[in-house]
């Protein structure tokens, strides 16, 4: 019995020892910090603030052509790791509005673009910068038909880039669906 007593207090004491270790070494620990934007991401700062631009719409699948103007509005979202940009176009096919997601996937190690507009259209791209070029590729479907579509985009200064938007059914050339300039409104 005396036996069965003291069994029992060493493994109590071993017990608390493992227990007030273990808290020890999680005190002992540092705290997650919380993740910061890379270099990538802060790449995207170039687009902050407010935008004015104007393109010329060749006549195909989007419409008539013809003059297209837009005004944007880009912000950091809180945590600094996506830009939101709201847009506000005036096309010959009438007026309309586009909310905007840039960012960065670091697994991928390329740039996302996420838009949903006011025609009920949602589009998704992946990109890439090369010097002072951005080149987004979309892939989707119209009419049936697989469609690719660059948006490239060439930063002439600090506060104004080109803009040139191509298109390209079954893998085909390349076809000028949009060229234009966007100018940072001061």
């Amino acid at each position: 019995m005396k036996r069965a007593i003291v069994s029992a207090a060493v493994v109590s004491i071993v017990v608390g020892a493992i227990v007030m270790a273990c808290a020890v070494l999680s005190l002992a620990q540092p705290s997650p910090q919380m993740p910061t934007p890379g270099p990538e991401v802060k790449r995207l700062g170039y687009f902050i603030g407010k935008w004015h631009g104007e393109a010329e719409m060749k006549p195909g699948p989007f419409g008539p052509g013809g003059k297209l103007t837009e005004s944007e509005d880009s912000e950091w979202m809180p945590g600094g790791f996506f830009v939101l940009i709201h847009s506000d176009e005036k096309t010959p096919m009438g007026n309309g509005k586009t909310m905007m997601i840039l960012g960065y996937n670091s697994e991928k190690k390329a740039y996302t673009f996420n838009a949903f507009n006011s025609m009920g259209e949602a589009e998704n791209a992946t990109g890439t910068l090369e010097g002072d070029t951005w080149t987004w590729i979309s892939e989707s479907t119209m009419g049936g038909k697989p469609v690719k579509t660059k948006f490239t985009m060439k930063e002439l200064s600090p506060t104004s880039y080109s803009t040139k938007f191509e298109m390209s059914s079954d893998g085909g050339a390349w076809s000028t669906i949009m060229e234009g300039k966007t100018t940072k409104v001061k």
